[in-house]
């Protein structure tokens, strides 16, 4: 299932902007204090890294992406996500708009 709408949350205004554009997120802070992050990456091949724990949840688009210290790339659409342990890589690979919902552990 695809998250559609976040309810009840603080919005900062100014995007965070990565990779020369090709990734803009706004960050978001629930009622209860966790912390969200919405955003869309464009067409590239990217390398994030991780300070907390995370999920990434396409909520449009696709993308592949490959953790740390692994060899194969996994595929994921709208509707799917997958994890990231704390202090750690990940490469991206987006052919078309990755719209994404990144959930902080």
């Amino acid at each position: 299932m695809t998250t559609s709408h976040i309810s009840g949350v603080t919005v900062a205004t100014q995007a965070s902007v990565y990779f020369d554009g090709k990734c803009v997120s706004h960050s978001l802070t629930l009622a209860d204090g966790s912390k969200k992050s919405v955003g869309v990456v464009l067409p590239a091949e990217l390398t994030f890294g991780t300070a907390a724990a995370e999920i990434m949840e396409c909520v449009a688009g696709s993308c592949e992406y490959q953790l740390a210290g692994e060899t194969q790339w996994h595929s994921v659409s709208a509707g799917q996500s997958f994890s990231v342990p704390e202090n750690s890589k990940f490469q991206i690979r987006v052919t078309e708009a990755f719209h994404y919902i990144c959930h902080y552990a």
